[in-house]
C-alpha cells in the first residue's frame, strides 16, 4: 500500500456516547490549536477512508474523523429501528459537543453519507452554534434510486434500473475476499474514468471491512432518503464538490443542492472523478477545506484563521511559538 493510503496514526482516541447509548469511535489528528476540522465519512466506510485528507491537512489543523455509527469501529445500532437520518445526526451531534467546545466552530466536511449526516444535523442548535462552514462531497439529499448511473440509463428501463440499484444498496451478500475482479468492480462502480491500481486496492479494502447486515441496513436508509427540506434550511456557507463521473451521486445532485442551498459559496466538478473523490484526488478536496477555513474558520485562540496565517507570517515570534 502506498503512503497515501495508509492509515494516519492519530494523535489520541476517545469514545463518544450518543443519546440512546451507542458508543461512537473518534479519532484526532494534526495540530491541537489549529483550526478544528470534522469529517464524516460515507456509506460503508470508516476513519480510514479520510487518510489521504487527513495526510494533508493535518500540519495546519485539528482534524477530527469518526466512524458512523455501525462502521469501523463505532457500535452498531442497539436496536433494529436505530437506523435512519435521525440517528446519524445524534451521533454527529454528540461528537461535536464532546471535541469543539462551546463557543468555537468547525469546518464540517460530509462525504456521501457523511455529508447527509451533516444536512439531517445542522437543524440541531448544538450543531449549528458549532459550524462554521460545510463541504458537501459527492452526496445528494434525496431519490438516489432514480438518477444512480452504475446501470447505465441507455442499457436499461428506468424501473429496472431502480430495482437494480435498490438491490446494490440493501443487498446482505458477503463481498468475499478481495480480488482482481473485485478491484475492477470497484473501479468501475465507484471510482472514475481512470483509476489507479492504488485506488482500486484502497477502495475494496474500506468497503470489504464493512460488516454486510450494517451495509444493507444503512443502504436501506439510503433507499429512501429524503432530505431535501434539511438541505434548504442548511443556512451555513456552503460549497458543493463533486466527480463528473460519479455513479452513485451523479451530478445532476450535486447541481442541484448548489441551487436550493441558501449559501453556496462554490460548486467544484472534478473532471473524470468517481464518487471516491477524497480518495481520487485529496488535494482538491484538501483545497476546498482550506479555502472554506480561511474564509469562514475561527481557531482556538478566536482568531480568524486567515488572520491568523497572516499574522504568523508578519511575526517571526508567533511563527516561532507555533512551531
Amino acid at each position: 500500500m502506498t503512503l497515501p493510503y495508509e492509515a494516519v496514526p492519530p494523535r489520541r482516541t476517545l469514545h463518544v456516547v450518543s443519546p440512546g447509548g451507542n458508543r461512537v469511535h473518534v479519532e484526532e489528528f494534526g495540530r491541537p490549536d489549529g483550526p478544528t476540522v470534522v469529517l464524516a465519512h460515507g456509506w460503508a466506510c470508516s476513519i480510514l477512508f479520510w487518510a489521504p485528507v487527513i495526510r494533508l491537512l493535518s500540519s495546519d489543523f485539528r482534524v477530527i474523523a469518526y466512524d458512523q455509527r455501525g462502521h469501523g469501529r463505532s457500535a452498531e445500532s442497539l436496536t433494529r429501528q436505530g437506523y435512519d437520518t435521525g440517528v446519524l445526526a445524534d451521533d454527529l451531534e454528540a461528537v461535536l459537543e464532546a471535541v469543539v467546545p462551546e463557543g468555537e466552530r468547525a469546518v464540517l466536511a460530509g462525504h456521501s453519507m457523511g455529508g447527509m449526516t451533516i444536512m439531517a444535523a445542522f437543524g440541531r442548535p448544538a450543531v449549528r452554534s458549532r459550524t462554521a462552514a460545510v463541504l458537501l462531497a459527492s452526496t445528494a439529499s434525496g431519490r438516489l434510486l432514480g438518477a444512480t448511473e452504475v446501470l447505465p440509463p441507455r442499457l436499461s428501463l428506468r424501473w429496472l434500473r431502480r430495482v437494480f440499484h435498490r438491490q446494490l444498496l440493501t443487498s446482505r451478500l458477503p463481498l468475499g475476499p478481495i480480488t482482481p475482479l473485485s478491484r475492477a468492480a470497484f473501479g468501475y462502480g465507484v471510482l472514475g474514468k481512470a483509476p489507479s491500481r492504488a485506488q482500486a486496492a484502497f477502495t475494496a479494502r474500506i468497503v470489504h471491512a464493512c460488516k454486510a447486515r450494517q451495509r444493507a441496513a444503512w443502504g436501506r436508509v439510503l433507499a429512501v432518503l429524503d432530505l431535501d427540506a434539511e438541505i434548504a434550511a442548511l443556512d451555513a456557507p456552503t460549497a458543493v464538490l463533486v466527480g463528473t463521473h460519479d455513479k452513485l451521486t451523479p451530478k445532476v445532485h450535486s447541481r442541484g443542492m448548489a441551487e436550493v442551498l441558501p449559501h453556496c459559496v462554490g460548486l467544484t466538478e472534478l473532471p473524470g472523478l468517481g464518487h471516491m473523490t477524497p480518495i481520487e484526488d485529496a488535494a482538491a478536496v484538501e483545497s476546498v477545506i482550506r479555502a472554506l477555513a480561511a474564509a469562514h474558520a475561527v481557531s482556538p485562540s478566536g482568531v480568524d484563521a486567515e488572520g491568523d496565517a497572516a499574522a504568523r507570517q508578519s511575526d517571526p515570534v508567533a511563527e516561532e511559538k507555533s512551531a
